[in-house]
């Protein structure tokens, strides 16, 4: 039995992450504790944080001052016109394609505006395959860009913001089971996360920023949340030359227990 859950908590969310199976599993499980959702903009993880969010799904890299449990990495996409001749293939190689790159990514500083000019065939954009499926561009398909690493999701979160509430969330994210304990494995995390309904959560919480490479799942401690590591901050490609974009590595969480717990309670009550 919990003796310091709160009343409420609030979870933000960047574009193209969508928090909606686990709120489910949330309100399920614990149906006295109000669960708020806030949409935020990719660059507004920091400020987002500093105020009423207790958590936030971002993509990496974030603030090093962060803790950080990555979660699963989502494929990037070449944007192109359905009538481009690399619509018919499988997956598109940049460096052998003769094409203009409007944007390498893998994150578009400006996504909307990058994909009006694929629609007016200046050329193709690298971008996460979950934020061009949010674009609805009925006129554009994308393609999955061969050897790319993709971008790596988070749940982000801040040491002052720690609560048993927040530990609850995380143990939701990593699929822990309702008559589970804290102390005990969570589920294999996974890779390649594109709809709102998969689950792929990789094990052991860490300090956003360093570490080694990510693969299909990460290791790390089956206790609590926040281990030190470091994620390597995505890089890109050369726009406008046709190269593909390298996209970065994703880090490995360590091992190691949450730390702190505020004494005024999360964010939802103050």
């Amino acid at each position: 039995m919990l003796v310091c859950m709160t009343a409420a908590l609030t979870i933000a969310f960047v574009p193209g992450v969508s928090p909606a199976k686990w709120a489910r599993v949330w309100r399920e499980r614990f149906p006295s504790i109000e669960l708020r959702l806030r949409p935020i903009g990719a660059d507004d993880v920091d400020d987002t944080l500093a105020g009423e969010a207790d958590m936030v799904f971002a993509r990496m890299p974030v603030s090093e001052q962060h803790n950080a449990i990555p979660l699963w990495t989502e494929t990037a996409v070449v944007a192109m016109p359905k009538d481009s001749p690399l619509a018919e293939l499988a997956e598109v190689d940049l460096d052998d394609a003769e094409v203009h790159v409007v944007d390498p990514g893998p994150v578009p500083a400006d996504i909307e505006a990058a994909l009006d000019l694929v629609e007016a065939n200046v050329g193709v954009v690298v971008l996460p395959q979950s934020l061009f499926r949010a674009a609805s561009r009925k006129d554009l398909v994308g393609r999955p860009l061969m050897n790319a690493e993709g971008t790596r999701i988070a749940l982000v979160w801040r040491d002052e913001d720690a609560t048993e509430t927040t530990e609850e969330f995380i143990g939701v994210v990593r699929g822990r089971t309702a008559n589970s304990s804290r102390s005990q494995p969570d589920q294999p995390g996974g890779t390649d996360r594109d709809d709102a309904d998969a689950s792929g959560p990789a094990r052991g919480g860490s300090k956003a920023g360093s570490g080694a490479k990510g693969g299909s799942g990460s290791k790390g401690g089956a206790g609590g949340a926040g281990g030190k590591a470091k994620a390597k901050s995505p890089g890109s490609g050369k726009s406008g030359s046709g190269k593909k974009s390298n996209t970065g590595k994703a880090p490995t969480p360590g091992r190691g227990k949450m730390r702190g717990k505020p004494s005024r309670g999360s964010k939802g009550n103050r």
